[in-house]
């Protein structure tokens, strides 16, 4: 019995770790790869490289995406961000801050 309750803090301490680094690396891994299934023609994205393209069909394992006016197979692990997602991200976070502007100067005055 005394060997179990010596072992106690080691399994907490795994359980901490799991709920703290796995669970939410697998939760981000699942949402970007249904992401990136999700895209379709005329879906512009930005890989990780930096690149602005426009995609234009998928298969297995590559994307077929127009960089100018060069078309390019890119991997899908190389996908960073569907522009539009980042947009209204954005747009969210430009709103609020310009609340939280306006709140400050209505209370100095």
């Amino acid at each position: 019995m005394q060997e179990l309750i010596s072992f106690l803090p080691l399994a907490v301490l795994i359980a901490v770790f799991y709920f703290l680094v796995f669970r939410p690396q697998q939760q981000q891994r699942k949402k970007h790869a249904a992401m990136v299934e999700s895209l379709k023609r005329g879906d512009k994205i930005v890989t990780n490289g930096g690149f602005v393209c426009e995609v234009i069909k998928q298969d297995d394992r590559f994307i077929l995406v127009e960089l100018g006016d060069t078309q390019v197979r890119l991997a899908k692990e190389f996908v960073a961000y569907k522009v539009d997602e980042m947009v209204e991200q954005d747009d969210s976070n430009a709103d609020s801050k310009e609340e939280k502007e306006s709140k400050s100067k209505h209370d100095k005055k």
